[in-house]
């Protein structure tokens, strides 16, 4: 079967869309295409996002999101080949796991502009049966990633976060999987403040190369007891927004400065989770070494990536791509794979990773 997922993310760079091919287990990718949102859509989407806002102002970017998805969908198609389902996640403007969530891009524009089927949703069915809502995306790194005989951390780098641990030959229920902090959100946040608004991330880790850690700041930061808290647990803008953001410039360091900071919490945070997480399995007797699998926008930051290199000496880091799997269309991969599931009325969420009480099929489908 041939789908289209789509992934719009937490640092708001724009719409990816992977147009796959699932024959059983194997997962072919056909296609990838990134489409940049415009300036006032990101605006608009921060304004309603983990804010007061009137209900007018979410409806209306409801549908105007889908309609973008739509068009970036019937782009991919255009190049790549027609599909047959489309999986979307949505944007997310607010998530508290066990409690609530809201994406937004309405599939019914989507399945009506495309003509194609449409799963999206897929967060709120975990949470119903008492998950996180998140991540969903370890039931895939489960199907790609898995190795009988190393244990593998795949770690993606987006707004937020997020790892998956497999244990060498581990069945479902002893993956383990939850967002470790910020990805690239603050980072991105700061550079477009930096920049006058010009940069929308701190491209190849330049401001940060530029800066000055502020190790007192960074200390209060890492004190978070987030960190240290045991999985299931996710993470999101509600933690990572405005008032980070405020928080950090209560401390007067130049921009740049914050910048390397951010950085550098992002890096140490990812870190600390993998080293929790294998120091777990360690003592589960599960087998290391560790190899990282790395996907996300963060990999194009040179200096997230080598300070996630210095603080875990001897793991072997790898990218999805060299896997097979285009770090950057990862997560849309991952969303074309979770909507066949749904298609054919399988569960796909892992309760080992949300905390859900029962493996559950994810979404709802508008034909």
């Amino acid at each position: 079967m041939r789908v289209a997922g789509v992934m719009s993310g937490t640092s708001l760079d724009g719409i990816d869309v992977a147009i796959v091919e699932i024959r059983g287990h194997r997962v072919e990718t056909v296609g990838f295409t990134s489409t940049p949102y415009p300036a006032a859509v990101r605006a608009a989407i921060v304004g309603v996002s983990n804010c007061p806002t009137h209900t007018a102002a979410i409806s209306r970017l409801n549908f105007q999101l889908a309609e973008l998805y739509a068009r970036a969908v019937l782009a991919a198609v255009k190049r790549y080949g027609q599909v047959e389902l489309i999986g979307c996640h949505g944007q997310t403007i607010f998530h508290e796991g066990r409690s609530n969530t809201l994406q937004i891009g309405e599939p019914a524009i989507l399945a009506e502009r495309t003509g194609v089927p449409v799963v999206a949703n897929f967060r709120a069915r975990d949470i119903a049966a008492g998950g996180e809502g998140a991540p969903l995306v370890p039931f895939v790194d489960y199907l790609l990633f898995r190795h009988p005989r190393r244990t593998r951390v795949a770690l993606n780098i987006g707004g937020i976060a997020n790892i998956t641990v497999l244990p060498a030959g581990c069945p479902p229920e002893a993956v383990v999987a939850f967002d470790t902090g910020p990805g690239n959100m603050v980072i991105d946040w700061l550079a477009h403040e930096a920049s006058g608004g010009k940069l929308n991330c701190d491209r190849g880790g330049k401001i940060a190369a530029s800066g000055n850690v502020h190790r007192a700041l960074l200390d209060g930061l890492l004190r978070d007891p987030y960190y240290r808290r045991h999985p299931p647990k996710s993470a999101g803008r509600e933690q990572y927004g405005v008032e980070f953001i405020a928080r950090l410039r209560q401390s007067g360091a130049p921009l740049r400065d914050l910048i390397a900071t951010a950085t550098v919490l992002t890096a140490a945070t990812i870190a600390m989770g993998i080293q929790s997480a294998v120091r777990s399995a360690v003592q589960r007797g599960v087998v290391v070494p560790t190899d990282l699998i790395a996907s996300g926008g963060g990999t194009h930051n040179p200096q997230i990536m080598a300070h996630i290199a210095g603080f875990l000496p001897g793991v072997n880091i790898s990218l999805s791509t060299d896997h097979g799997i285009d770090a950057d269309a990862k997560e849309a991969i991952a969303f074309a794979v979770l909507a066949h599931e749904t298609w054919r009325r399988k569960p796909s969420n892992l309760p080992s990773a949300t905390g859900a009480k029962r493996a559950v099929v994810l979404g709802s489908i508008t034909p």
